[in-house]
């Protein structure tokens, strides 16, 4: 018989190396894939982890790929320190995304300097009202915030494809379900000639110093992992446990919703289908994998978006379906999942034997 036997300590050494360890699993496993599937894993793994950056565009794209998994997951990283589970970063990002059209449409013909920033505030008061419905949801009604949180994804994903089919439809746009193309005062500036990498860099990494100054340096950050470890314990120190989780719950739509709509003012122009391949779900994976630590958060995401470009490349290289790139992101997370169990937990093997028991622990 096989049991988990709780440790009486967790190793704080294997928490950090825990995510390296995932990696490291994830590549033999991937090896063993390619395999299976009739290719060279050498070449297969060059093709997913090497050819995407081998250039100076390259880099470019990866960072262009990595800029909204990182508003997601920066956003998350904030609800998870709190136990607050939202899965719902996708959805408002979508919402940020259309919202953000709508205001965008409004200086197709404008030189406003106001065009651009109006935008991008658009997007984020989009994520927030979708992570704002969550919350009420959660704290006002007691409805489980995964649930909701999930069903709002799919009510954003199709509040998006009936704004492309329908109002914001671009009527000279050859019945494509497309926006109109944005116009120059409402895209966001690149930062390097011959590339499309824009200044959403810049707000990654604002957002980067600005919640690891948060949770790090001020009493509402503390507040926040206080009752993300100990709800009782926050209760009895007085802490407004609703204000601190509609607050983060905001927060994290905010950030969603501007990586929505840094996407469509700054990769595509405009307002496709399309957007996401999904960004926020992935965000998630980044979170867990950065161990919800800003700086864990941007190499985790670095990784992920690497992922999903050698997923692109596989694809027209190797002939490998696209999905790939999802099934190595699994991967990740289930190796990861695993490693935070051993680390909490040790195996006990119980062995029967002529009415005698006996206990090997691993």
């Amino acid at each position: 018989m096989i049991k988990l036997v709780p440790r009486a300590q967790a190793s704080a050494k294997w928490g950090y190396l825990s995510p390296i360890l995932a990696v490291f699993l994830t590549l033999i496993a991937s090896t063993i894939l390619f395999m299976a599937l009739g290719k060279d894993p050498v070449e297969a793994l060059y093709t997913f982890f090497i050819s995407p950056i081998v250039n100076w565009y390259g880099i470019t794209e990866l960072l262009v790929v990595a800029i909204p998994i990182l508003l997601c997951a920066y956003g998350l990283a904030l609800c998870y320190r709190a136990s607050i589970w939202n899965i719902g970063a996708e959805g408002q990002l979508l919402t940020g995304a259309v919202v953000g059209t709508v205001m965008a449409l409004q200086f197709v013909d404008s030189s406003s300097a106001w065009a651009m920033p109006l935008t991008l505030i658009a997007g984020m008061v989009g994520g927030m009202i979708c992570s704002g419905i969550s919350a009420f949801l959660n704290l006002r009604l007691n409805c489980n915030e995964t649930l909701v949180t999930i069903m709002m994804n799919y009510i954003a994903l199709n509040t998006l494809l009936w704004a492309v089919y329908g109002p914001l439809k671009d009527p000279n746009g050859y019945n494509f379900p497309e926006s109109a193309l944005f116009g120059d005062s409402t895209l966001l500036p690149i930062l390097f000639e011959g590339t499309r990498l824009h200044v959403g860099l810049l707000l990654v990494v604002l957002a980067l110093v600005v919640t690891w100054v948060f949770m790090s340096k001020t009493f509402l950050g503390f507040q926040i992992k206080v009752l993300g470890l100990d709800k009782p314990a926050a209760h009895m120190a007085g802490y407004k446990q609703k204000k601190l989780a509609a607050m983060v719950f905001l927060v994290s739509g905010a950030l969603a919703g501007l990586a929505g709509a840094v996407i469509v003012t700054g990769s595509t122009g405009q307002l496709i289908p399309a957007i996401s391949p999904g960004y926020g779900y992935s965000a998630i994976i980044v979170a867990f994998l950065g161990r919800l630590h800003p700086v864990g958060i941007t190499l985790a995401g670095l990784l992920i978006a690497l992922l999903f470009m050698g997923g692109e490349m596989s694809q027209m290289i190797l002939n490998l379906p696209r999905s790939i790139s999802g099934i190595l992101q699994g991967l990740i997370l289930f190796f990861l999942l695993s490693c935070d169990v051993l680390i909490r937990y040790r195996i006990a093997f119980t062995f029967k034997r002529s009415g005698l028991t006996a206990t090997a622990k691993n």
